[in-house]
């Protein structure tokens, strides 16, 4: 039974499924209590210092909201509170985080729907990526009451020790997944279309007053008229028209006007479209994704880390010691994270990565922007495989619950999606 992914995922790259199971369907996140996600974390040593660590709790808060909350209570910079990783809005969220301030006022805090529990003081704050991982308890709603299905794919999964290492549709916008297009209109040099992919191009799902705004600027390119119609909450667009409004064709200029971590996500998201598409081609292909095959970049997996700049050849001569390594979780194959200078495999894995990048009509030398600097990517490798042992779960009165454990920078719907096996919009 050939089960294909509905057009949505394809178009983010995601092209295929690794299990052979029909899908039971369903929703996420209906509650937040839906998807519950806590960290697993690499905490700082205690001492005197003048860091409040503390384990903060959040239902339905979406995290630069929080963070924004939490810099104007303790009256400090957003960027001095610490934290490990990004968390979703449509969840109970448990994850460490820093504050530079006496601990009695960070044990004042009282926000609704959080939860705030000084643990003690460290000389050292919480630093991105400072996480071995996360636990996941997640709840799909409205399934097919298919057991037998949800045992197959289990198992499949955990039999092969893992599952594709997609990145997910988090990453490129669940209701408007443009955000890779917009990437790969800015390395093309084409800034035009990028600012219209991003403040125009209507798509439909949208609300109404949304779309229409859109699609009479797509229409017309009446900047001026637009933004009259662009709804308030849409910020960052109504930025660019505003500057487009003043400055007639000045793309480059409406692009500056973003703040950096969201021009710098246009360029990632685009990056891992092309990952997922070469990840998809090798799935295609029948190559294995844990195992590793002549040709390919395998990164160790000693600090729990996905991605990485550096990796080791697989040649005749050891591939067999690397195989073993894989079996035991120490070391993965990769896939290219282009920029340009990022490291191709050999053998079959590098015609997939050189053959993608072709049909893309991209070089290495286009993740220079010479524009805009600060988006230049070099690049790098990341892991094919999301290791995952076991998964536990348990189905009843069309309701699937799931409970596992990834690592950082691994996707839980990317596992979820090779049970449900539907909509982009249902994760």
């Amino acid at each position: 039974m050939d089960i294909s992914p509905p057009p949505q995922e394809k178009y983010i790259g995601m092209e295929v499924f690794f299990t052979s199971t029909p899908g039971v369907g369903g929703r996420i996140k209906v509650y937040p209590e839906d998807f519950l996600v806590e960290e697993i974390p690499v905490l700082p040593h205690p001492g005197d210092g003048k860091y409040v660590i503390a384990r903060v709790e959040a239902r339905g808060w979406e995290m630069n909201a929080l963070l924004k909350k939490f810099s104007a209570i303790l009256r400090i910079p957003v960027s001095a509170v610490g934290f490990a990783g990004m968390k979703d809005r449509r969840a109970v969220t448990r994850q460490i985080m820093s504050f530079p301030c006496p601990i009695d006022e960070v044990a004042k805090i009282n926000l609704r729907n959080v939860r705030v529990e000084v643990l003690y003081r460290s000389y050292k704050p919480i630093f991105r990526g400072q996480l071995k991982g996360n636990k996941f308890d997640v709840v799909v709603r409205d399934v097919k009451d298919d057991v037998s299905s949800v045992k197959i794919t289990a198992e499949e999964i955990e039999n092969a020790g893992g599952f594709p290492n997609f990145f997910g549709v988090q990453r490129f916008g669940v209701m408007r997944p443009i955000t890779h297009t917009v990437g790969k209109y800015i390395l093309l040099g084409d800034m035009e279309k990028a600012v219209m992919t991003y403040v125009a191009n209507p798509i439909e799902g949208e609300d109404e007053s949304s779309y229409n705004a859109r699609k009479f600027l797509e229409d017309n390119m009446d900047f001026a008229g637009a933004l009259k119609m662009y709804p308030k909450r849409l910020i960052f667009e109504r930025q660019m028209i505003e500057h487009l409004s003043r400055r007639e064709g000045d793309w480059t200029g409406a692009l500056k006007k973003l703040p950096k971590n969201l021009s710098v996500m246009f360029i990632h998201a685009y990056q891992s479209y092309l990952f997922n598409r070469i990840l998809s081609m090798r799935l295609k292909r029948g190559i294995p994704i844990n195992e590793a095959v002549e040709g390919d970049i395998i990164i160790t997996f000693e600090n729990g880390d996905v991605q990485s700049r550096k990796g080791i050849k697989v040649k005749k001569s050891n591939i067999e010691k690397i195989n073993n390594q894989i079996r035991k979780g120490n070391c993965f194959p990769s896939g290219i994270i282009m920029g340009y200078d990022a490291e191709f495999a050999e053998g079959e894995m590098g015609e997939i990565e050189r053959k993608v990048i072709e049909e893309e009509g991209i070089t290495p030398e286009k993740f220079v922007v010479h524009d805009i600097p600060f988006l230049s990517s070099g690049g790098m490798r990341r892991i094919i495989l999301s290791p995952l042992k076991r998964i536990r779960w348990e189905m009843g009165d069309s309701i699937l619950k799931l409970s596992f454990s990834l690592p950082k920078g691994c996707y839980a719907t990317c596992l979820l999606r090779e049970f449900m096996k539907t909509e982009i919009k249902n994760y």
